[in-house]
């Protein structure tokens, strides 16, 4: 009740030593008679322990805002990286969705909820962090409530069990990165160049604001320290893009993932002539054996994601797709699953004519394949699945002998299987060898045609492969983003479900020649120079001018201690 009454009356002596301050500047002596008289109300030894029972709690507080700062701007780090790596395994992400269903027979783009919840956990500590920002740059304490504390520890958890994740299951996305900074690096150091010197501001006014010497010494280092770094990161920055326009590379042919399935049924024949209208220049599919010999397209083991087999065949439908005859394969439907399911968004786009041509859609058999290939001129490049089949030596035979039926020029054909490759050769001479691996050193024979996942290559195999005269194909290419970094880097080909869209693309998304990027480095440079030191000089400034209008209240609560004694 005691330090209630005391802050009241202090509040009401601060009031009085205002206005006598502000008398006092005009040399007028009458308000000092109304201060005592307001002063003579305020017990000494009530307002001395008040004081000194409060500093002790406050600078606890202060102490406590910096943690939660420093600790919400770490979060707001971690959950912006995160964002930069959700939106670069968007490359990858029908693979994830696939797995999905093979497990949990549940269909859903899973990119959509990554991107939803990503969105709205970076949107939440951005916010966080901009009023932090706010209430330090006007020196106001943070104050953070408890149920924000609680979410920011929960939005930490969430992004390190997505790391964790992602490190665990799907550990190729981080080569996946590695590689899109080369097609980044050069706007993520502009914009992290920004975004720490937009930092100086609330640094520079907490450094003027705290007395410890230390500290000062601690944040200006560390500051400096890393803005040097940041300033020298360009010559640690590599990207096949940085070059000069006529030393850009022919643009890479294209390769249709089971032909085109973002347009229509994968491994359709619909699929194959959409392909063909996105100027692809190979049909990339795959193939199995029925049980009665026929080789058909079909890229699952099981036929429940891309056919209505539990419909006609339920008592059959978790058999695998060889165990099934021809006659019964061509009893399902291959394209219904396509507009209920919609795999990509360009589903909901297709014309009527092309969703009732999707409705129509069968299991096509080699044969047909091979027949519309040659008419469209098109190559076929395939993979014989499974290859662990007991009767796998039977069902090259059988695809070998559909080849040769055909009368398709051979060198149109390209054959993916490693399993008995050499009988393959010694039947039909004229089909192309592509080798899922690596050349090694001691080859027997030259490597012409290598096909891979595209984290398996890096720029500097490509141009050399390219400078051997080996063609290189990568998989599975479809943000323009990454097809811009291959190109750049001189890949032969991509193999990609976006073929409509990098039909369209004339050019790589950036390509700057060397010496614009020397001018952008050093202009981004001076400019985050200026901008620093502009903030440090405002915000001493500041402090002095606060300091001033401190030492003269010290002055006078000085005057008004020693009235009270009297």
């Amino acid at each position: 009740m005691a330090n209630s009454c005391c802050l009241c009356t202090l509040g009401r002596l601060g009031q009085e030593a205002a206005s006598v301050w502000t008398l006092t500047r005009c040399d007028s002596p009458a308000p000092w008679q109304t201060l005592l008289a307001a002063a003579a109300h305020v017990p000494p030894a009530c307002c001395a322990s008040t004081a000194a029972s409060g500093s002790l709690p406050r600078r606890r507080r202060g102490e406590c805002d910096c943690s939660w700062f420093f600790f919400l701007f770490c979060v707001f780090l971690f959950t912006l990286v995160w964002l930069y790596i959700a939106i670069i395994i968007l490359n990858d992400f029908h693979n994830f969705n696939e797995f999905i269903f093979k497990q949990q027979k549940l269909w859903l783009d899973w990119s959509l909820v990554l991107l939803i919840a990503t969105a709205v956990l970076i949107t939440y500590s951005a916010a966080l962090l901009v009023l932090a920002l706010c209430l330090q740059l006007c020196g106001q304490p943070l104050k953070l409530h408890w149920l924000h504390k609680v979410l920011l520890i929960i939005t930490a958890l969430v992004v390190a069990a997505a790391f964790t994740g992602l490190g665990i299951k799907w550990a190729e996305e981080w080569r996946s990165a590695r590689i899109s900074l080369q097609a980044t690096g050069p706007f993520l150091h502009i914009g992290i160049v920004g975004g720490m010197t937009l930092l100086a501001w609330p640094l520079a006014s907490v450094i003027y604001r705290t007395h410890s010497t230390g500290l000062k010494v601690f944040l200006l280092l560390a500051y400096s320290a890393v803005m040097i770094a940041l300033y020298l990161a360009p010559l640690g920055i590599t990207s096949p893009c940085i070059m000069e326009e006529n030393q850009l590379p022919p643009k890479p042919a294209l390769v249709g993932h089971r032909g085109a399935p973002m347009l229509a049924p994968e491994n359709t024949l619909m699929s194959l002539r959409k392909a063909v209208d996105c100027d692809v220049q190979v049909f990339e599919t795959d193939v199995m054996v029925s049980a009665d010999g026929v080789p058909f397209l079909m890229h699952d083991e099981k036929l429940t994601r891309t056919t209505n087999v539990q419909t006609v065949f339920p008592e059959r439908a978790t058999l695998n797709s060889t165990a099934f005859n021809w006659t019964d394969l061509q009893q399902l439907n291959a394209g219904s699953w396509f507009l209920e399911r919609r795999p990509f968004p360009s589903v909901q786009s297709l014309s009527h004519s092309d969703r009732m041509q999707a409705t129509r859609q069968k299991i096509p058999s080699l044969e047909q394949v091979l027949d519309a290939a040659k008419e469209t001129n098109i190559s076929i490049m395939f993979d014989l699945r499974p290859e662990n089949h007991s009767d796998y030596q039977s069902f090259v035979n059988a695809t070998l002998e559909v080849i040769l039926q055909s009368g398709i020029p051979l060198q149109q054909v390209l054959w993916l299987p490693d399993g008995f490759r050499e009988q393959v050769k010694q039947q039909v001479p004229g089909v192309q060898q592509i080798y899922g691996r690596k050349r090694l050193q001691d080859e027997k024979e030259p490597l012409l045609h290598v096909n891979l996942p595209y984290q398996d290559m890096s720029s500097e195999e490509i141009k050399q492969y390219r400078q051997d005269n080996i063609s290189v194909n990568l998989y599975v290419v479809n943000q323009p983003w990454l097809f811009s970094v291959l190109w750049c880097s001189g890949v032969s080909s991509v193999t990609t479900n976006a073929c409509q869209v990098l039909k369209e693309m004339k050019r790589p998304i950036w390509l700057l020649p060397s010496s614009t990027y020397l001018m952008i480095w050093i202009v981004v440079d001076c400019v985050s120079f200026l901008m620093i030191l502009w903030a440090f000089l405002l915000m001493k400034k500041c402090s002095q001018r606060r300091r001033t209008a401190e030492s003269e209240t010290d002055v006078l609560l000085t005057k008004i201690n020693s009235l009270m004694q009297d």
